[in-house]
């Protein structure tokens, strides 16, 4: 039976750093993703770029390294101060060539069928996949079913909405009225960004939600509305007449946000359409259901785009996620349930794995209602990435034990790279001792 030191399950941001890291400490590591590829929300999910942080941050080698490995194949820039502005299409490169670093065995495709138990602690991990591609080549195999148990001494679940957890029957902070709508992001490309650069800048004067400017030849820049009346959006006229002219429904602009993408000169990302319906996302009858009706709304807003947006003429939808963007679902009771008081006092641990100031974000179905709190610095520990009732497991990403206001500042890209790496960390210093 084949024996890892660690089993990373879900090969997302957190998983990938965590992952990583093991790897690189030494540790005998196997990454399990459910799809083909790495990157989890920023592939699959297109969520780019990571949002900046605090300049504190600690555990951030495996982000360094992953800015270092884009930059070197083109699918990374540093735009206002912020490294995290990757191509999602050559992240999954850039992974794949880390993992192959740290020897990581990587099984794509692969789903976990049952978890067997020990005295409160996991054992084993049975998998049931065609495989179709691995880095151990001893054990590649392809298109041969595979069921086998996998021993590991700890395993960190990664998925996002705690499926390992779910499978060993832990207990959960999440209640059915605590949830944040979706999105499902997607891309434009076929736009002329020196156009609509100039006459953005023109449009909206105000450089806290519109920003633009060129980086090594490539025009970059983001801009922002919502149907929130806490500022004055300079879009809102725009929005306005698109509703009143049938081209937008009144729920297709609740929120609108776009960023450019690196590597990618004509091409802009949406993060939106915002779902206020069918927000719960662990049931697949709504989950369905949003999708459906998120990729209704893509179509109508790049329409609007194309006669509203000068640069637009040309465009077309090129990408649409391959993944609802999930901000909160199942989240784990751990050894310590980190609470909005703690971020508002910015409480100190012994034990922190994560150093954030990134703002209290929740997002809400109803105008007017939204949470965006600005913080100072906080520190997550890493009892709240320790399962209460499960001794060698972890958990990193969204999931992890918090309440519902507190995970909403927590479930950030460059949050979940420093849990992933600080979890990594900590096992391999269990493991030396």
């Amino acid at each position: 039976m084949t024996k890892y030191d660690v089993i990373v399950v879900g090969g997302g941001t957190a998983g990938c750093a965590a992952a990583y890291t093991a790897g690189m400490l030494g540790l005998k590591t196997l990454i399990i993703e459910k799809n083909i590829h790495l990157g989890g929300t920023i592939t699959s999910g297109l969520v780019v770029p990571a949002m900046k942080s605090s300049e504190n941050q600690i555990n951030t080698d495996f982000y360094h390294d992953l800015i270092n490995e884009l930059r070197v194949i083109g699918g990374q820039v540093t735009y206002q101060n912020n490294p995290g502005w990757f191509n999602p299409e050559l992240t999954k490169i850039a992974l794949d060539s880390l993992m192959a670093k740290a020897n990581v065995d990587v099984y794509f495709d692969t789903h976990i069928t049952s978890i067997e138990l020990d005295n409160s602690s996991i054992k084993t991990i049975t998998i049931s996949k065609e495989i179709l591609s691995v880095y151990n080549d001893k054990l590649q195999q392809k298109k041969k079913k595979l069921s086998v148990p996998i021993e590991t001494r700890y395993v960190v679940d990664s998925t996002g909405n705690c499926e390992i957890g779910k499978f060993c029957n832990c207990k959960f902070l999440e209640k059915k009225s605590e949830n944040q709508p979706v999105s499902l992001r997607f891309m434009m490309s076929g736009i002329n960004l020196q156009i609509f650069s100039d006459w953005l800048l023109k449009y909206d004067t105000d450089r806290n939600v519109t920003t633009a400017e060129n980086i090594d030849g490539q025009i970059h820049l983001s801009t922002a509305y919502t149907w929130d009346m806490d500022r004055k959006w300079a879009l809102r006229p725009l929005f306005e007449d698109a509703e009143k002219r049938g081209i937008l429904k009144p729920h297709d602009s609740n929120y609108f946000q776009v960023f450019t993408v690196a590597g990618m000169p004509d091409t802009i990302a949406f993060n939106c359409p915002r779902i206020i319906d069918y927000n719960d996302t662990l049931a697949v009858k709504d989950a369905s259901k949003a999708l459906i009706l998120a990729r209704k709304t893509i179509l109508r807003l790049s329409e609007f785009c194309r006669q509203y947006f000068p640069g637009f003429e040309n465009a077309y939808i090129s990408n649409i996620a391959d993944m609802l963007g999930v901000r909160t679902s199942r989240r784990i009771k751990g050894k310590y349930i980190y609470t909005i008081d703690d971020i508002i006092s910015g409480k100190k641990f012994k034990n922190p794995v994560v150093i954030a100031n990134y703002p209290i974000d929740v997002h809400s179905k109803k105008k007017n209602a939204s949470t965006l709190k600005m913080v100072q610095d906080y520190e997550i520990p890493i009892e709240c990435m320790m399962s209460a009732d499960i001794v060698n497991l972890f958990v990193a990403g969204r999931c992890i034990s918090a309440d519902f206001m507190a995970q909403g500042a927590l479930r950030v890209q460059t949050s979940c790279f420093s849990m992933g790496e600080g979890i990594a960390k900590y096992i391999a210093s269990i493991i030396s001792d």
